[in-house]
């Protein structure tokens, strides 16, 4: 087995993280033949929205991280895909279905492809809507020269995560609180930029060569007790695709908003 470490030596370091191993439970019987973030969104792929806002904001290096029905993945983006209006695309992989016969949850998968990464990169899930969110450079700017080690998006709790998933003090720093505690009134969109850094402590080397899952959430709050993480409401539209019901409700022109932290 290949380590990232050891594949594209000539290729660029990837600018953004599209996260789309999962094997999108809730969203059975659709996801048995598809995976989740293929699924179809008003007339494209629902992970070809974010692939395409990055794009819009110069981001044009990107990595994809597969497991389940993975080899359909590459098979319908190829390595480089150009959209009509945008920058050509070029895409790497990281597939841990076949590296390792499964997913390695959020932040296994995130440290698996670290050698394929910039320095500071995006990381957005390839099965949540919001097509109104602008990558920018400047944002990315900013926080590479802050002594901030993640910054996430947040969305105003919806009805479907009352409890909420974090805080948000005035000077932006995302606070560690309890569920349904008073302040926690911001749920987690899953679109943040993280420095390699953010990941050196998390127990595992960069490339994670033995395939080892490990969840993001603690390494999140965590990093918050220490104040490194800061963070920014988003007001736009917000979709966690989550049920085939939602699904067809998104695709009806509805946008219903769930946490999935």
């Amino acid at each position: 087995m290949n380590s990232p470490a050891s594949e594209q030596k000539t290729r660029a370091a990837a600018q953004a993280m599209v996260l789309a191993a999962g094997r999108g439970e809730r969203m059975r019987p659709l996801t048995d033949t598809t995976p989740k973030p293929l699924l179809t969104v008003r007339g494209q792929p629902l992970m070809q929205w974010p692939m395409q806002a990055l794009a819009r904001g110069g981001f044009t290096r990107q990595l994809v991280n597969t497991a389940w029905l993975g080899e359909q993945i590459p098979a319908h983006f190829g390595n480089q895909i150009a959209w009509p209006g945008l920058p050509e695309v070029q895409i790497a992989y990281s597939h841990e279905g076949q590296d390792f016969g499964q997913a390695l949850e959020t932040a296994g998968g995130i440290v698996r492809a670290l050698p394929q990464l910039d320095e500071v990169f995006w990381v957005v899930a390839g099965d949540v809507f919001a097509p109104d969110f602008v990558f920018s450079a400047e944002v990315v700017q900013r926080f590479a020269a802050s002594e901030m080690l993640a910054h996430l998006w947040l969305v105003p709790n919806p009805a479907h995560n009352p409890g909420g998933d974090f805080g948000l003090s005035a000077t932006g720093r995302v606070l560690n609180l309890p569920k349904g505690a008073p302040g926690c009134d911001h749920t987690f969109s899953t679109i943040a930029l993280y420095k390699q850094a953010f990941f050196a402590d998390c127990g595992l080397p960069a490339g994670n060569p033995q395939g080892v899952a490990l969840a993001l959430a603690p390494l999140l709050r965590a990093a918050m007790d220490l104040g490194q993480v800061t963070g920014e409401v988003y007001e736009g539209a917000w979709t966690d695709v989550g049920t085939p019901e939602r699904l067809a409700q998104l695709n009806h022109g509805q946008d219903i908003s769930r946490s999935r932290f």
